[in-house]
């Protein structure tokens, strides 16, 4: 057996508590195709005013934007409660509600309420770990939902969400706007052929109460996979006190590596080696490429990334995470999975 069918098989074997089944038939071809063909409607809901995000897509949405891609789209409601204990966080709150009230945007006291207001909902909290416990009501209530970066702080919460998204029948995404930069839109068209190998970097600020790289280097992480893809077996993490490097070996020899920053000039880029060229970019795209993204997938249901992908990106971090406690030390994808089984 391929070390690839190894890695998926990891994946379908583990329990899903809280969503009641198995991972088994997650990425069953469903997730490349609409769930339903019935209008969803487009009055959009927030869950979480603890980041700019949720005040910049409110921005583009309701400002008339003349892009046709946004057509009808309005965030109408927010529930904007998010992290209950990441003061920087905490003290946003107060100032996003001013902003998005100014917006045309009406403030409700709970996640129940918003449901009954909305179609679509943009799950916008900064602590990723309480998006397992506001992302179920969403998706039983069948309302089509984007969970912002990161999914979760946790590959277990991760698998859970994407179970009960299978559960319910409705479809999630999540993603950094990073995935959608111009150079990474440009290489994945194919301009230097094969992708074989890729160097990426961004900030790599840590917090308390998540894993190292769930906080902020998920951005990074998130442009090396979508540049390289699945199907990294092992992962090696060098760590001080101002920056990390990550290594990942993927199945089929390539390597692709991640560089966090904590000193120093800070910004988000990349190098990729290519068959046909070596190319390197660090131009920000905003937050408005992904947008679109999102708001195609509330047109269609159809997933831009599929969870495959974000679990891996998940198992990556926590085995970078596992590295740094064995001082270096190369570990396998597997076993990370392997772990919660």
């Amino acid at each position: 057996m391929s070390n690839n069918n190894n890695r998926r098989n990891f994946i379908r074997t583990i329990a899903i508590g809280g969503a009641g089944i198995g991972v088994s038939g997650l990425f069953n071809p469903i997730f490349a195709k609409p769930f339903s063909t019935v209008e969803t409607g487009k009055r959009v809901g927030i869950i979480g005013l603890d980041t700019s995000h949720a005040v910049a897509f409110t921005k583009t949405l309701n400002e008339g934007n003349a892009d046709p891609v946004y057509l009808g789209y309005k965030v109408v409601a927010a529930y904007p409660h998010g992290s209950l204990d990441i003061k920087t966080s905490v003290d946003r709150i107060p100032g996003y509600v001013k902003e998005v009230k100014e917006l045309g945007v009406e403030i409700v006291s709970s996640i129940d309420e918003l449901l009954k207001k909305v179609d679509v909902v943009l799950l916008e909290t900064n602590d990723g770990r309480r998006h397992l416990e506001q992302a179920i009501p969403v998706l039983k209530a069948g309302k089509r939902l984007f969970i912002d970066k990161p999914i979760t702080a946790s590959l277990k919460d991760a698998i859970e969400i994407f179970g009960a998204s299978k559960k319910y029948n409705t479809p999630l995404f999540s993603s950094s706007s990073l995935r959608y930069m111009d150079g990474i839109v440009t290489v994945k068209s194919g301009t230097i052929g094969k992708v074989l190998g890729a160097q990426t970097y961004s900030p790599a600020i840590f917090e308390k109460t998540h894993p190292d790289f769930f906080w902020y280097g998920i951005h990074g992480i998130e442009m090396l996979y979508a540049l390289m893809g699945t199907g990294c077996k092992e992962v090696t993490r060098v760590h001080t006190e101002d920056y990390d490097v990550v290594t990942g070996v993927w199945e089929d020899g390539r390597i692709g590596s991640f560089r966090g920053i904590r000193a120093g000039k800070k910004g988000y880029g990349a190098t990729v080696f290519g068959e046909k060229n070596i190319v390197s970019f660090d131009k920000y795209s905003g937050y408005n490429p992904l947008l679109k993204e999102i708001v195609k997938f509330f047109d269609t249901g159809i997933l831009p990334v599929p969870p495959e992908e974000t679990l891996e990106i998940c198992a990556f971090m926590e085995a970078a995470d596992e590295s740094r406690r064995m001082k270096g030390a190369s570990v396998e994808i597997k076993n990370i999975y392997n772990k919660l089984k």
